[in-house]
């Protein structure tokens, strides 16, 4: 084996070791650590904030409240409702197998791999850490090697601040994110794209680790003209042109009729100054773009469309301006894959029939957007498309609530997790039965030799269900 590989492969022996020696079973354990990983985030918070700010242009206001603030958030709901979810739940016995007691009691499923992608590299990486500690297991993190500076500071802070026997951290690319895959895993998290997804998968079948993909996709906004334009506008252009668009619930593209778009997109480009100003580019609220090659791939989409608002871009600092496409035809090149930039292409379709058939015509999208006060309207869109998430009125803001499971659907992603969710995401739900040895209500009832009377008894059971 190579050296990366011995290293690894120790590593993670060495933490399945202290998982089989009951390390992180304790409650008191759980909350240690999750205490420790907020104090870490509010104490090293300008650290964080500076790493974010190399790697992706990010504010520091926007990475309070979208990596470090949402973070401490989700610690603070675990520690609040970590005793209940621990807790073991009674459930009803049939009256056949009676008197018995059954209970479902969730226990950690062991050594976990959480590998985290570029776009907000520190809340992605360790969000789901938070459900893996909560639910008592040892985890690997391996950062993106894509967000250098946030790859770094967490894998020089994080073991320092946790109990290294149970959790660490993996730099590096392609050949220590393969290494890690051949490893034995009880549960990998992965977040990132399909293509990658489906490596994870088919690694994850030889040892039949169960997964969690969380992936994304083109996130379709419907706008009818029942819709009032200019907060309709505000909000699309702020859940889009956040992190410069590089978030996976970012609005992807926009269906409406033609005069809906007519007026739609100079109302997104008021909402896009009154965001951001005139001068975007010197604007520090505004972010960039994460490397030259998602920056000259993004640049491949401004022909598809006639240019209504933005447009502009440098090279030098990787910026490209919040921008909105019109006339967009619906083969074009920037409709068939994530976006994942600051370009938000509109399409014309010609009612709402259209518009569904359009958006289930395509992969299920991770999150769907409806602005429109029609009550018939939003029931279609509830009733007739499938989507990890639905939200009227408001993009990517489903994120916020802890107990909405956050997930994908087919092409966007499998499993979900936030609040609760991530907890059962990293534990097993064993089924525990206690039945005393007296009195015998077996032998008379259900097993051999299976006389007249029971005979009977069966069938008048069976006669009672039907």
């Amino acid at each position: 084996m190579s050296d990366n590989t011995d290293r690894i492969s120790g590593l993670v022996a060495g933490l399945r070791h202290g998982f089989e020696r009951g390390i992180t079973r304790p409650e008191d354990w759980r909350r240690e650590q999750l205490q420790r990983l907020r104090t870490l985030l509010l104490e090293r918070g300008d650290d964080f904030e500076r790493a974010l700010h190399d790697d992706l242009g990010k504010s520091g206001t926007e990475a309070q409240l979208t990596e470090i603030g949402f973070l401490v958030t989700e610690i603070d709901h675990a520690l609040r409702h970590l005793s209940r979810w621990m807790r073991p739940q009674r459930v009803s016995v049939p009256l056949a197998a009676q008197p018995a007691a059954a209970r479902v009691v969730p226990e950690p499923l062991g050594v976990v791999l959480v590998i985290a992608p570029w776009n907000y590299p520190l809340m992605l990486a360790l969000s789901p850490v938070v459900g893996a500690l909560a639910a008592g297991n040892a985890v690997v993190i391996k950062p993106s090697e894509l967000a250098p500076a946030t790859s770094s500071l967490i894998a020089r802070l994080v073991p320092d601040a946790l109990d290294r026997r149970a959790v660490a951290v993996v730099e590096g690319g392609v050949a220590e994110t393969t290494v890690l895959l051949e490893q034995r895993f009880d549960h990998i998290f992965y977040t990132g794209n399909g293509r990658v997804g489906r490596i994870v998968a088919r690694a994850a079948a030889e040892h039949l680790t169960p997964i969690t993909l969380e992936l994304g996709g083109k996130s379709p906004v419907y706008v009818d003209g029942t819709a009032p334009l200019a907060e309709t506008a505000k909000r699309i252009a702020w859940g889009k042109f956040m992190n410069a668009g590089q978030t996976c619930v970012a609005p992807d593209y926009v269906l409406g009729r033609p005069e809906v778009l007519r007026r739609l997109a100079p109302a997104i480009g008021d909402a896009v100054h009154e965001l951001y100003g005139s001068a975007s580019a010197r604007n520090p609220d505004y972010g960039r773009i994460i490397n030259d090659a998602q920056f000259e791939r993004l640049l491949g989409y401004l022909g598809d469309g006639e240019i209504e608002v933005g447009g502009d871009h440098d090279a030098t600092s990787r910026f490209i301006a919040p921008t909105v496409l019109s006339g967009v035809s619906r083969d074009a090149a920037v409709m068939r894959d994530e976006i994942f930039g600051p370009i938000l292409p509109l399409v014309e379709v010609d009612d709402l029939d259209d518009a569904l058939a359009f958006v289930t015509g395509r992969d299920k999208p991770l999150a769907a957007y409806v602005f429109s006060e029609d009550p018939g309207a939003r029931a279609r869109w509830e009733r007739e498309t499938s989507s990890g998430a639905l939200n009227f009125g408001v993009p990517v803001l489903h994120l916020v609530a802890p107990e909405l499971p956050f997930g994908g659907v087919g092409e966007s992603g499998m499993g979900a997790y936030h609040g609760e969710r991530s907890f059962r995401v990293f534990s097993h739900e064993k089924a525990v039965l206690s039945k005393p040895l007296a009195p015998d209500t077996l032998g008379p009832t259900i097993m051999p030799p299976f006389t007249a009377q029971k005979n009977t008894l069966v069938r008048r059971w069976l006669r009672r269900l039907m």
